[in-house]
């Protein structure tokens, strides 16, 4: 069996300084042979830099996924992307022409020890401000690219708001990849679900950050817009030492390709520094 550790958004400073702390520790308990980390808001909340990329570089996480907030410090942001040997991707549905060209690409292959994983980033064109290709007709056409490729297991990290949307592409990817798995809403969810054909889907995987907040924003930042629609001023990270790790641990047969376990992380605590 084939394991993959999966964290998703680690959020600001509290959640770098959480997920830095229980990382190794986690590694340890279930020596998954690849880890995946979704850091688009590591960052104060607000998309990555290189500078918290190089901070968590050490912790032999093999992919960086992202989403909406991937170019939100772009100036600082696109050299790294751009690197051949960078392991952060972005979402593989942004239009691209002739006329402009995304910084890097929407996908990673990943191997080690024998064994090979494709990991695939898509954004929703569901409630989220960005105008994006849509994501079943790219999906489609990137598995159709690596229909002669062989890999060990193939996750996708789709960013979405709606549960139907998720569920909708899970069907229609069922039988043709490992794991499917949302993000965006930050809340760990308890449906995971093993599919007709194999394919495993989970609605959210969660957040790694501040535990006293708006999906890691300061609540005083964010309770005008819900009082009045009215946001004073920009989103703030929560601060404190309390915090929320989120992951999820799964087990791929190399054979079939399947998702065959998934076990939940969440882990509450303080930080002790």
């Amino acid at each position: 069996m084939m394991k993959v550790l999966v964290f998703w958004d680690v959020y600001g400073r509290i959640g770098r300084k959480a997920f830095q702390y229980h990382l190794p520790l986690l590694r340890q308990k279930y020596v998954p042979d690849f880890i995946v980390a979704n850091i688009e808001n590591i960052s104060s909340g607000s998309g990555p830099i290189e500078k918290h990329i190089h901070e968590i570089e050490g912790l032999w996480i093999d992919v960086y996924t992202s989403w909406n907030h991937i170019f939100d410090r772009e100036d600082d942001i696109t050299v790294y992307l751009n690197d051949s040997n960078s392991k952060l991707i972005r979402p593989a549905n942004f239009y691209e022409s002739k006329y402009h060209k995304v910084p890097w690409k929407g996908y990673k292959i990943v191997e080690k020890w024998g064994k090979r994983l494709l990991v695939i980033n898509l954004m929703s064109q569901v409630f989220l401000r960005d105008m994006v290709y849509n994501p079943f007709l790219k999906i489609d056409e990137m598995l159709e690219w690596f229909a002669w490729e062989k890999f060990d297991g193939i996750l996708i990290d789709f960013h979405r708001e709606t549960t139907s949307e998720i569920y909708a592409m899970g069907m229609f990817l069922d039988g043709k990849i490992s794991f499917l798995f949302g993000t965006h809403t930050h809340i760990q969810t308890n449906d995971e679900l093993v599919l007709p054909k194999g394919t495993w889907i989970l609605t959210d995987v969660g957040m790694s950050g501040p535990l006293y907040s708006v999906i890691g924003a300061e609540y005083e930042c964010m309770i005008p817009k819900f009082l009045s629609w009215i946001r004073k001023g920009k989103i703030e990270q929560a601060l404190g030492k309390d915090y929320v790790v989120s992951a999820v641990l799964v087990e791929i047969d190399e054979a079939s390709m399947q998702c065959k376990e998934i076990e939940k992380i969440r882990i509450r605590g303080t930080l002790p520094f």
